[in-house]
């Protein structure tokens, strides 16, 4: 089952998919086949503004053939969600309306390194009353925990979910875990019981993490864990120094070889690695080669190769 996952060209993938489930361990179409989902995530909101607007939802679909895009709200840093939510909105909202628009699947991710439950319930409450009739939805209710319990993260994701539930029966919940979305092993113990189509989130940097995090992910995807990886990257964990593609089409090979989704982070012009423009790229694409960079040039290639 894990090894026919589909690949479809993504032209329209929630037309060709319709409203996803999870069957197991695996992420399945409406009709119950296995499916994997491949794009991109787009940087902070509250950095990069500038990139959340509906023609970059469209670039990515039909110029980098990305089935889905993550929405990375920042919950950190100035001018966050909690200090501007307005402005929040002002970016998220377009690019949720454009990936409905366009057909393509949109994570909202609530992008925070620290529990904040009785925002993060208020928050994908109106999120789920507001777009939960949509199959295009997927809600991140965590980007990446760093010092919390997988005990504390459960709790958490059970108000969380049960806030979303009262709205939105059936649409993905992805679910951080501890240490920077590494700690697979954990949830593999303990899952969550008595919820349906909800999975957990894997990150990696292939430059820093190696065969370890692999192991460890294909381990918990044997005993029944669903996994999505909704951010990656090619670089080192900082999100800058080298790149490794070796490392990074051995986790993509991974992925494809056990049904798993990943995204690839981020569409930025910051001077680092893992940023994918050049500051020059323009806010809305489409990018020619010379202002897409190294690490973005690879990803969209890896897009074109995968969502055949």
């Amino acid at each position: 089952m894990l090894m026919a996952a589909a690949t479809v060209k993504a032209a329209d993938p929630v037309k060709q998919y319709g409203q996803l489930q999870v069957k197991g361990a695996q992420l399945c179409d409406q009709q119950g086949n296995p499916v994997i989902l491949r794009g991109v995530s787009l940087g902070w909101h509250n950095l990069w503004p500038r990139f959340y607007n509906k023609q970059v939802v469209k670039t990515l679909k039909t110029d980098w053939n990305a089935s889905v895009i993550r929405a990375a709200m920042g919950i950190l840093i100035e001018d966050n969600y909690l200090e501007n939510p307005d402005f929040a909105m002002q970016c998220m909202t377009p690019v949720i309306e454009s990936a409905i628009k366009n057909n393509v699947y949109v994570i909202i991710d609530w992008h925070s390194h620290n529990l904040k439950t009785a925002e993060a319930k208020d928050f994908f409450g109106r999120m789920a009353q507001r777009y939960g009739k949509y199959p295009h939805v997927i809600y991140e209710i965590y980007n990446e925990p760093v010092e919390d319990t997988w005990a504390d993260l459960k709790k958490y994701a059970t108000e969380v979910i049960f806030e979303i539930r009262k709205y939105d029966p059936d649409n993905i919940v992805l679910v951080g875990c501890p240490h920077w979305d590494q700690d697979i092993h954990l949830v593999a113990e303990s899952p969550l019981q008595g919820f349906n189509n909800i999975m957990y989130t894997v990150h990696f940097y292939a430059a820093t993490h190696g065969e370890y995090l692999r192991e460890r992910t294909e381990e918990a995807v044997k005993k029944g864990i669903p996994v999505f990886i909704s951010e990656s990257g090619a670089t080192e964990a900082s999100g800058d120094g080298k790149i490794d593609p070796v490392s990074e089409e051995q986790w993509i090979q991974m992925c494809e070889r056990l049904g798993i989704s990943w995204v690839c982070w981020s569409i930025s012009d910051k001077n680092e690695s893992c940023s994918m423009l050049l500051p020059r790229a323009t806010a809305t694409g489409p990018w020619p080669d010379d202002v897409i960079k190294e690490y973005g040039k690879l990803v969209k290639g890896l897009l074109w190769k995968y969502n055949k």
